[in-house]
């Protein structure tokens, strides 16, 4: 039988506070999700003056990063270079960049998805939080 990691309290908030603290140093208003690794939320913050419908599009693309194990961007590159099809896969609807997995071993815990800013703005918040882990 294999072990595997999982994300507690602790390390959620620690992603969660360095992602926060990467936003606000730019002075952007975002929502941060954080989700385990088969797409469950754990973690949900809006900021203030963040738009409404990031509150919606944040999970989505932690979900897509978690359950596809890679970036979402991967997804919007495959559709916006003709793969159209894909959109209709299931169980994924945050196919934008701006959700990035947490990987730990080469095991992928969980994902961070956020959504407010410019999609590669988005992926820097995300990537702060992550680097928190110090994983």
């Amino acid at each position: 039988m294999q072990s595997k990691q999982v994300l507690n309290l602790d390390d959620v908030r620690k992603i969660a506070a360095a992602a926060e603290a990467e936003a606000k140093a730019n002075n952007w208003a975002v929502t941060i999700s954080i989700v385990d690794d088969g797409g469950h939320l754990l973690w949900l913050q809006r900021l203030d003056g963040a738009a409404p419908i990031s509150a919606s599009i944040a999970p989505a693309k932690a979900r897509t990063a978690a359950l596809g194990r890679r970036e979402t961007k991967t997804y919007e590159d495959m559709i916006n270079n003709g793969r159209f099809s894909f959109i209709t896969a299931p169980n994924l609807d945050g196919m934008l960049e701006g959700g990035v997995p947490i990987l730990v071993n080469n095991q992928c815990v969980g994902a961070v998805g956020v959504s407010g800013v410019k999609s590669s703005e988005d992926v820097q918040i995300g990537k702060a939080g992550i680097a928190a882990l110090g994983a």
